[in-house]
This record gives C-alpha cells, sequence and structure tokens, in this order.
C-alpha cells in the first residue's frame, strides 16, 4: 500500500508549515511523505520556531523554506494550509485542509509555545487519520 503523502503550506514556509512538517516526520516516521512550502517563502526558518520546537526535541534548524510548486501539490494526497488564502493550487481528487492557527511571525518564545502545542495535536490527529 503506496504511503500517504502530505504538503503543509504556508505564507513563508518559516513557522506554522515547518512546525507541522516536522512533527508529522517526528510523529509518523517513515509511514507518511511529508513536504512542505510557503507561497511567498522567507530567507530562514524563524529562529523563535525553532527554539520552540528544540523544547520539544523536534530539531529543525537545518530546515530552509522552499517556494510552493504545482508539483508539490500534485503529487500531494493531503494538502494543509495555514494562512495562505488562494495561493495554493487546486486539484481534483486531493483532500484540502484549513487549519486557522496563529502566526509564530514576529512572536515571543512565550506566544510561540501554544501555537507550536495546537500544531503538534492537530498533527496527532492528522496521523490518527490517515495512517
Amino acid at each position: 500500500m503506496p504511503r500517504p503523502s502530505v504538503l503543509f503550506v504556508c505564507v513563508h514556509n518559516a513557522g506554522r508549515s515547518q512546525m507541522a512538517a516536522a512533527f508529522l516526520a517526528h510523529v509518523a516516521g517513515d509511514r507518511v511523505v511529508v513536504r512542505s512550502a510557503g507561497s511567498a517563502p522567507a530567507d530562514a526558518v524563524n529562529p523563535t520556531v525553532v527554539e520552540a520546537m528544540a523544547e520539544v526535541g523536534v530539531d529543525i534548524s537545518a530546515e530552509a523554506p522552499k517556494v510552493l510548486t504545482v508539483d508539490a501539490v500534485r503529487a500531494s494526497d493531503v494538502v494543509i494550509t495555514m494562512g495562505c488564502g488562494d495561493a495554493c493550487p487546486v486539484f481534483p481528487g486531493k483532500r484540502y485542509l484549513d487549519w486557522a492557527v496563529g502566526d509564530p511571525a514576529g512572536e515571543s518564545i512565550e506566544a510561540v509555545r501554544p501555537i507550536r502545542d495546537e500544531i503538534s495535536e492537530r498533527v496527532r490527529s492528522l496521523v490518527d487519520d490517515i495512517v
């Protein structure tokens, strides 16, 4: 049976989508193909997000924002958007979810932690649903 593939998309691919992808890879391991991208990628992952993830034992310090491509959407079974509006192409047969979670951009570590924890909970529910 083929592994399901999930694409997480946010505007800058520097916070929410990076956290979600890292949590999914951490929780599901090789049972799921994980991708993340941004409609307007930043130059680097938000350092406060890197710090918040390190607090829970997930290292994303080597990650880099990636641009959203049609091929990435086409190759994914589930596309999860987080604040990117209409920037994500829509293809028939794909499952689309929009997660309304806070944006960690410019926030303190204290403000990022609850965002991180909400994304973690959503990812764990997603794993239960798709694996």
